[in-house]
């Protein structure tokens, strides 16, 4: 408990001691600590029952300078599906100083920065994911006219450590008119290794091209991205006699006006999985990934949608009959009715409809000899689909619901590597009561039927906010249809929030499913695990 409370009395401190310059600086304090302890249906999977996550970051700005570091501390380690790099007490972690001066700016030390739309190279972090690959180095852009140039070079943070591999990209994105945009790029990644073979290079580059054009209410996007010859990684063996490109080619296209919207996106990656170290190469945890790869799905916010989620598959791999990336298609649209025209209620009435179909590229595959040969756009096996609509509705003025229904297909076989095929309906239905000026009743039912996997699931929701800064939840998702008695079990929750101005404190208690989580098309995966969580979000 030492390195939280000393986080939490440093960052109060500093509150204090620079309240008088508070005009140059902010920052944020988040904690999460967890209580893992064991039940009738659940042993907890770790080694410590008490584990938590915990960063403390300031940023100060002074004219065109801006500084900012962060500090970490995970005890006794970090919680559960995060990986093991994260294992200091207490650290720092990240550290970088700016100069920004209208059309030039440079940056060091621990660097974000994405090209285009990530599939070539991004640097983020996401704490919810555990992911955090900042580039140690130095980031410079300028811009001209029409054309603005960013280049970088360094290594990728991994836990408190870096990469052995070094990474280097240079952008240029060129303004041609008022509707038309090129973006060009190229990310080189060097990393020794000794190879006999004279074929293979320790330098791996991706070139990249986008084209964007708008007018009006009409957008659309297409990017190619060619990847340089890259060894087959296996279990973090690095077989350099086997060497692959790869490419990616994505093409998005919308069109909105006042109450219409509908976004289309076409994409077909092979070999486009890109770390900074070999040996990385299909890490659970998405350390030292090069690239922004998200699954192109609904992202649902309802707990059965999540039980079979989707990952794009963008690698090569000779297991399972073999796989070198994917292919597939996403059309999202909306419309809202006009209150003179809403064929459910005088107030308002929206209709949303989503789908996603996703397959394996149609390639023959040598699994002896580990070489494989794929068609650019024939389309092969089905990984995934999900089909579905959504109606909200405005009843009234304190009263609002949502309707949505979920087909989903899942090949777990292809996927998992076992399981077989998945099909699934979904039903959820959300309502939403305001009570007075200030509070909120929110019920949710759902329901999961399937023949195949777990077969059915139910789970519900109740959550209650009053005066705009509390909130009651209780929540419950149960896997009532299993064959096996073990696995039929309740995953409860039942918790409270705080949140007024620029504090937000959590506090519940009760049982996770175990699978994974997704932010923003990217996952991770968590065992089954119960305990107390408590969370803290400060800022200043």
């Amino acid at each position: 408990m030492k390195a939280p409370l000393f986080i939490i009395i440093l960052f109060f401190g500093s509150q204090l001691a620079l309240s008088q310059f508070m005009e140059n600086f902010s920052g944020s304090l988040e904690s999460t600590l967890t209580y893992y302890t064991d039940d009738d249906k659940i042993i907890n999977p770790g080694d410590s029952d008490f584990r938590s996550n915990n960063y403390l970051r300031f940023n100060y700005f002074k004219n065109d300078f801006s500084a900012n570091v962060q500090l970490e501390s995970y005890i006794e380690e970090a919680l559960l599906g995060y990986s093991p790099v994260f294992n200091e007490k207490i650290g720092l972690s990240l550290f970088s100083l700016a100069y920004k001066k209208e059309k030039f700016s440079i940056e060091a030390g621990y660097i974000f920065d994405q090209f285009s739309e990530g599939l070539s190279f991004r640097s983020w972090e996401d704490r919810q994911l555990g992911l955090n690959n900042a580039l140690f180095g130095a980031h410079i852009a300028y811009q001209f006219k029409t054309i603005r140039l960013t280049g970088f070079a360094g290594k990728q943070k991994n836990g408190f450590d870096l990469s052995d591999g070094s990474l280097m990209g240079l952008n240029a994105f060129l303004n041609l008119s008022k509707k038309i945009d090129l973006d060009f790029g190229i990310v080189s990644r060097y990393q020794e290794f000794e190879s006999e073979n004279p074929d293979f290079s320790e330098f791996t580059n991706l070139y990249s091209l986008k084209g964007i054009y708008t007018s009006g209410s009409f957008y659309s996007h297409l990017e190619y991205i060619y990847k340089g010859n890259d060894a087959l990684v296996e279990f973090g063996n690095v077989f350099d006699s086997r060497l692959f490109t790869g490419n990616a080619l994505s093409l998005n296209f919308g069109y909105f006006k006042s109450g219409f919207g509908i976004d289309g996106t076409f994409r077909r990656l092979e070999n486009m999985a890109f770390y900074t170290d070999r040996e990385a190469y299909g890490n659970i945890y998405n350390e030292l990934i090069v690239n922004y790869i998200p699954a192109l799905t609904k992202q649902h916010n309802v707990g059965l949608s999540n039980i079979y989620v989707y990952q794009a598959q963008p690698q090569i791999s000779f297991l399972s009959g073999g796989k070198s990336g994917e292919i597939g298609q996403q059309i999202d649209a909306f419309y809202r009715f006009s209150k003179k025209n809403s064929f459910l209620t005088k107030y308002q009435t929206v209709l949303a409809v989503n789908y996603s179909s996703w397959f394996g590229l149609k390639a023959t595959y040598d699994l002896e000899n580990r070489t494989y040969s794929s068609e650019f756009l024939a389309y092969g096996e089905q990984y995934y689909s999900d089909l579905n609509f959504e109606i909200k509705n405005q009843w009234s003025t304190n009263w609002k619901t949502r309707f949505l229904w979920i087909n989903q297909y899942y090949n777990k076989t292809a996927l998992e590597g076992n399981g077989g095929k998945v099909n699934t309906n979904i039903l959820a239905l959300d309502s939403y009561l305001t009570i007075g000026a200030k509070n909120e009743l929110r019920i949710q039912a759902e329901h999961l039927w399937t023949q195949d996997d777990g077969k059915n699931w139910a789970g519900g929701l109740i959550e209650f906010t009053f005066l705009r800064k509390f909130s009651l939840y209780v929540n419950d998702l149960y896997n009532y249809g299993n064959e096996l008695e073990t696995e039929r079990i309740h995953y409860y929750n039942a918790g409270a929030t705080y949140r007024k101005g620029k504090t937000r404190l959590s506090l519940n208690y009760g049982r996770q499913r175990g699978g994974l989580i997704c932010i923003g098309g990217v996952c991770r995966f968590v065992p089954k695990s119960n305990g107390l969580t408590f969370g803290m979000n400060l800022y200043l």
